[in-house]
């Protein structure tokens, strides 16, 4: 068949088969409404006429999302409670009282507003007790610790400004006790539980449903926290985590900032403690269970001084379970002692911040420990340390002053080849020759030019670990030693201490042997202990007190090497003039 035969059947098969479709698949013919009978269960009443609406239609994306959360709050607003609603008529305050703390709570939002602790003092003039919670950022920020974090900020707004009812009958509890909250508006309902200890620890339960549902809930230290008595404060508070055994401090540049997009910093995982902290005291959080979020953010405070406005950083973070229901969790509020820690969790000891020389740090605060038993004075202590120190130390000592002696002997011929090359430049091969002649004149006497620095090499690493030890061990803390020195832990006062140092330090310079026979390079060792000097006047009392004790220890042993001489010259350049 050619291609037309082919069109032309296919048009025929195509009509017929349209022909057979409409006689066999007709569709039903509905019928009139005047024969139809309505059945008594399909009637339907006629409803009322609505009024027309008087809002006007969005005329912007913004304006759109702000008219649908208003609908939202008014059926929200309108619809009948879920649940008894539990208000409380009036604000209560809840003293609770334990021999380390004295604790204030408020029913209004159920939070703290107070937490000293008592055998800590802050470092007013008279001094009074120590309180951790920042009332006044706290009372401008609308915003306490142990306050309640649910996913939606409106409800955390809602359950943080309600008045609990407190299920105790007393307002004066002391330790151990528990202190129980609740509040409901009818849809939120929100439990609080905590649980006070004679030690630093508590336990807190807490739970919260919408309309009957549970929800993730968590719990929240605001309004900043530390010492506020001590010189930048603020800018020493910071937030803490421990995960995978690895203890991470944040300080308030790191954390989110309240109100722009990127707030709040999450952190999920297997979290083991959390929570915030200063130089020498914590709130930590211990949950206890895998599931862990974290949350951290900052805020501004404004504070007036003198006339002047000024902002200060306020950190806060907040700690919960990412599963709905009821979340347990211990919280420790006191100080960073070793021993306090261990016992809460090994790994914590690491907030104690001795940085890289903690292996060298720990050992020396054991020791200094143990001599307080036996002298309760850690002045006393500090310079029992810095003896047994330096006497360990003393061979290596030794050593580095017969390497000076020896250098120094060799000075003058060292000299005399050096103004021989002078004449040519660095890049001269003949450069090469003078520190050929150089390395066998130190070999032919005997001479090390590294022993000298071997006590320094040895002593840098405990210097360090002995500042951050001095520094951050909150049993050096307000600890007196004699006189003026009423806190080891701080500067001196009068400034008496470095001063000595300087000058122990300078007299020791003066008598050790010099190596250098440049005027320029004399000068510039002999300034060293000023400027070193200078470099510690703000440091801890305990520390320039160590050095000041060094330092006269120095003083003897070198008067000692010096009168003994216990390795007499042998260079032949001795009371010689040396030849080019």
């Amino acid at each position: 068949m050619s291609d037309e035969q082919r069109a032309g059947l296919a048009l025929l098969l195509m009509v017929v088969v349209l022909m057979l479709w409409s006689r066999f698949y007709k569709p039903a013919v509905p019928p009139k409404p005047s024969e139809t009978k309505p059945s008594a269960a399909a009637t339907v009443q006629p409803s009322p006429a609505q009024p027309p609406s008087s809002v006007s239609l969005p005329t912007t994306k913004a304006e759109g999302a702000k008219a649908q959360r208003a609908r939202k709050a008014d059926k929200e607003a309108s619809a009948e409670p879920v649940l008894p609603v539990k208000q409380a008529p009036a604000e209560q305050t809840i003293i609770v009282e334990g021999p380390l703390y004295r604790v204030e709570l408020s029913n209004l939002g159920g939070v703290v507003h107070s937490w000293k602790l008592a055998k800590y003092d802050d470092n007013e003039n008279p001094p009074k007790p120590l309180e951790l919670v920042n009332a006044s950022a706290a009372q401008q920020l609308h915003a306490w610790p142990l306050s309640v974090r649910l996913n939606d900020p409106k409800l955390d707004a809602e359950a943080n400004d309600g008045l609990y009812v407190l299920t105790s009958q007393s307002t004066n509890l002391h330790a151990p006790t528990k202190v129980d909250f609740e509040w409901s508006d009818g849809h939120l309902d929100v439990v609080k539980q905590f649980k006070f200890e004679t030690g630093y620890r508590m336990s807190l339960t807490v739970s919260a449903t919408l309309d009957g549902q549970p929800m993730p809930v968590g719990i929240a230290w605001r309004g900043g926290f530390g010492d506020q008595s001590v010189p930048n404060a603020a800018a020493l508070a910071q937030v803490f985590y421990d995960q995978n055994d690895k203890i991470e401090a944040l300080s308030y540049k790191k954390l989110g900032v309240k109100g722009q997009p990127e707030e709040p910093v999450q952190i999920s995982g297997n979290i083991d403690a959390a929570g915030i902290e200063d130089t020498f005291f914590t709130a930590a959080f211990l949950p206890g269970q895998p599931g862990i979020s974290l949350w951290d953010w900052s805020q501004k405070q404004n504070v007036t001084s003198e006339g002047k406005t000024s902002q200060l950083p306020v950190a806060e973070m907040a700690v919960g379970s990412q599963v709905a229901g009821p979340w347990n969790v211990q919280l420790y509020v006191g100080p960073k002692e070793l021993s306090e820690l261990k016992k809460l969790q090994p790994n914590l000891t690491g907030m104690v911040q001795f940085g890289y020389m903690s292996f060298i740090a720990k050992p020396l605060l054991v020791i200094l420990k143990w001599s307080y038993k036996y002298v309760p004075n850690y002045g006393w202590d500090i310079v029992l340390l810095t003896l047994a120190i330096n006497m360990a130390l003393f061979p290596f000592k030794a050593k580095s002053w017969r390497s000076m002696k020896k250098m120094q002997d060799v000075a003058p011929k060292q000299k005399a080849i050096q103004e021989k090359y002078k004449k040519y430049s660095m890049r001269d091969p003949r450069r090469r020759q003078m520190q050929e002649e150089i390395g066998a004149l130190y070999k032919e006497h005997g001479v090390n030019p590294l022993g000298s620095c071997l006590p320094q090499l040895v002593q840098f690493p405990i210097w360090w670990a002995l500042y951050r030890m001095l520094e951050f061990s909150i049993e050096l803390r307000h600890a007196p030693w004699i006189g003026w020195i009423h806190d080891l832990s701080a500067r001196d006062p009068y400034y008496i201490l470095p001063i000595l140092m300087t000058v122990a330090m300078y007299y020791m310079t003066k008598m050790t042997p010099q190596t250098m026979t440049d005027p320029a390079q004399q000068k510039m060792m002999t300034m060293m202990p000023l400027l070193f000097g200078l470099f510690l006047f703000l440091y801890s009392s305990g520390l320039v007190l160590y050095i000041f004790t060094s330092s006269l220890v120095g003083i003897a042993q070198q008067w000692y090497l010096n009168r003994a001489d216990p390795l007499p010259s042998r260079s032949p350049f001795k009371n010689k003039p040396a030849k080019a």
